[in-house]
């Protein structure tokens, strides 16, 4: 194991709660009370960048993505989709999928600015309530994928 790998939170546990794996990428759903259905994308080896990736591995890791946004907009039913591949403080390629509302803390703004309201908590409750339909669906599109 590398260094890099050693110091790598992506590298050493499964970054949320494991819903799919394959033998290229997982998704996991985030530990986050104001953003149920909050999931990442996490490639299996440690890379830092996409363009790390060959062509053929990029698009196998987008087909992930776009399965996982497809069972958000399914089940969840957000008012939008934010899609993110930052990783400055983890350089390992992930994409975080946060099903967005109008009610939500932080809409418009990008879930890591500053609240504009407080939570809604009978919209949280039943976006809490979706995640088992919300764990079928993933299932269900990641494995069309296989």
């Amino acid at each position: 194991m590398t260094t890099a790998n050693a110091l790598c939170e992506l590298c050493q546990g499964d970054g949320g709660e494991l819903l799919f794996q394959s033998r290229h990428y997982r998704v996991v759903l985030v530990d986050d009370a104001a953003y149920p259905g909050f999931c990442r994308v996490i490639w299996s080896g440690h890379v830092k960048e996409m363009t790390d990736l060959s062509a053929s591995d990029r698009t196998i890791l987008m087909n992930g993505v776009w399965a996982v946004e497809a069972a958000l907009r399914e089940v969840m039913q957000p008012a939008k989709i934010n899609l993110a591949s930052l990783g400055n403080m983890t350089p390992h390629v992930h994409w975080h999928v946060i099903p967005r509302y109008l009610d939500d803390a932080h809409f418009p703004s990008p879930v890591w600015a500053e609240s504009r309201r407080t939570d809604a908590v009978q919209s949280l409750a039943q976006r809490h309530a979706m995640l088992p339909a919300l764990r079928q669906a993933l299932q269900r599109h990641l494995q069309a994928l296989s």
